[in-house]
């Protein structure tokens, strides 16, 4: 796969600062280590306190690391000013967490110029073995930036259906002119 190249070249000491102010990752005692063109990875020492009642760190955690490398990731190839939110991740837990530390590590799949496609990895680290543990799909929708963008229809507009009926569109319709895109700009504030 080729490298990806951001659309800042400050990208690095962006996502660096933003990481530093979530509460999350420094309440948990997250770092983030690497962080390139569409990839990042972040370090989490095993900590008793974050584990469920077999010992094993929790899942929320592995998701939570996995989740905010994914949002990194895509995060490094947008527009200077632009932020993520998470549209969705699917998790797969495929061995228990248990380590001296865990490391999630990010990619991005596929780019957009909205909405990108990242895999995230979860490994156990003990000494110089990784094993993994757990695996993320994520979707990542970009809030802020900018970027160019063709005017979304009016919510609420009607749009022509059959001979003289109007319907009207549903601005939570995902499939009907930028839905998704216009319901979480409103709900984040955020500009076009």
């Amino acid at each position: 796969m080729a490298p990806f190249s951001s659309q800042d070249s400050d990208f690095e000491a962006r996502i660096r600062e933003s990481f530093g102010r979530l509460n999350l990752m420094m309440t948990i005692g997250a770092r983030l280590l690497t962080v390139a063109p569409g990839e990042v990875e972040i370090d989490l020492p095993f900590r008793e306190d974050l584990t469920q009642h077999h010992g094993f760190l929790a899942a929320a955690v592995l998701t939570a690391i996995g989740d905010v490398a994914c949002g990194y990731a895509a995060m490094s190839l947008m527009p200077p000013g632009a932020t993520v939110l998470t549209v969705e991740y699917k998790a797969s837990f495929v061995a228990p967490a248990r380590g001296d530390r865990m490391v999630a590590r990010s990619r991005v799949v596929r780019p957009g110029r909205t909405v990108s496609t990242c895999i995230g990895d979860v490994f156990a680290v003990t000494d110089d073995h990784e094993e993994l543990v757990a695996t993320m799909l994520a979707t990542m929708i970009q809030v802020g930036g900018e970027r160019e963008e063709k005017t979304p229809p009016e919510h609420g507009s009607h749009r022509e259906r059959g001979a003289g009926h109007r319907e009207r569109a549903r601005p939570w319709c995902v499939c009907r002119g930028g839905g998704l895109r216009r319901t979480l700009r409103q709900i984040t504030g955020a500009r076009p």
